[in-house]
């Protein structure tokens, strides 16, 4: 499967992020999220393992209880379950987050074809 950014359409979160889901298989899914300065991802968890990837800005991150700044190039690691949020520390930042098994509850079938 080939996807190609200029065919994706964007969201806007509840919390103002915009989001863009990549694609996914069923057990994969990268999504694409852009934040301006003191946006956050509120702390929460899932049953998902995630993997996160700074690709531009700033980023306080919560992971389990721990608190740490992320700049272009770091990542963190979610296991199933555990407590996590992120704080945008500068307009414009980039994450991608890597999911397994998929995000069933981000997507609506009908608006993206596998």
């Amino acid at each position: 499967m080939f996807v190609l950014d200029s065919q994706i359409a964007s969201e806007e979160l509840d919390n103002g992020v915009v989001r863009k889901i990549k694609g996914y298989i069923d057990d994969l899914m990268l999504v694409e999220l852009t934040w301006k300065a003191g946006q956050e991802g509120v702390l929460h968890h899932h049953p998902h393992r995630q993997c996160d990837y700074v690709v531009k800005g700033r980023f306080e991150v919560t992971l389990g209880g721990e608190k740490r700044a992320l700049g272009p190039g770091d990542c963190f690691y979610v296991k199933a379950d555990v407590p996590h949020g992120v704080k945008a520390l500068e307009d414009g930042g980039v994450l991608l987050d890597i999911f397994t098994p998929m995000r069933e509850d981000f997507i609506k079938r009908e608006d993206f074809i596998k």
